[in-house]
């Protein structure tokens, strides 16, 4: 197989992948803005903290966890301190570092966005499929997911700190935590 074009069902499967990914993201950004003034970038930081003991989390865990880098993150936290949806705390035990914390404003956006943005992704995305699609696009996603962690995510097989020859097999790695799923955030 030629190995620098994709046969015509790649090139379906993955137009329309993307077609639908921005045409989802695109009507749950603009409902989160025009309703509620959030970003898509305030938004996931909120679900996050939401989702975090204590309401907090260490910026590099969060970048980590967003696959952001740390200073997209800042900015993106001196952006949200300003409207006071979350501030800046020492982290514990690392005097370099700080952690992120969800403001009684921060909560407050979160709780009056959340139902909304359930009901979009209801209304363009679980009540558009069948039971049977949604466990067969869930079926697919996970796949890939396994096949990131394996291959990309740090100490997979294409880390580059991994060049020594030290390989990471993909059954030794598990799925990302179910706190990163959005049922938990209700």
């Amino acid at each position: 197989m030629d190995q620098e074009s994709l046969n015509e069902r790649e090139t379906r499967a993955w137009v329309r992948f993307q077609h639908m990914r921005i045409e989802i993201n695109v009507v749950l950004a603009r409902m989160l803005t025009r309703d509620f003034g959030l970003t898509e970038a305030d938004f996931v930081i909120l679900l996050r903290l939401s989702n975090s003991p204590e309401c907090r989390l260490r910026a590099r865990d969060m970048a980590a966890a967003l696959q952001w880098d740390r200073s997209r993150l800042s900015r993106q936290v001196s952006r949200m301190e300003t409207r006071g949806t979350v501030m800046r705390a020492p982290s514990e035990g690392d005097a370099r570092g700080y952690d992120v914390v969800l403001t009684d404003a921060g909560r407050a956006a979160f709780q009056a966005a959340w139902p909304s943005y359930v009901s979009g992704i209801r209304h363009c995305f679980a009540d558009v499929l069948s039971p049977h699609q949604l466990d067969a696009l869930t079926d697919i996603a996970e796949t890939i997911d396994r096949h990131f962690i394996a291959q990309h995510w740090p100490g997979g097989l294409n880390d580059p700190a991994k060049a020594d020859g030290a390989r990471t097999t993909a059954a030794g790695l598990e799925l990302r935590p179910a706190e990163d799923s959005l049922e938990s955030a209700s």
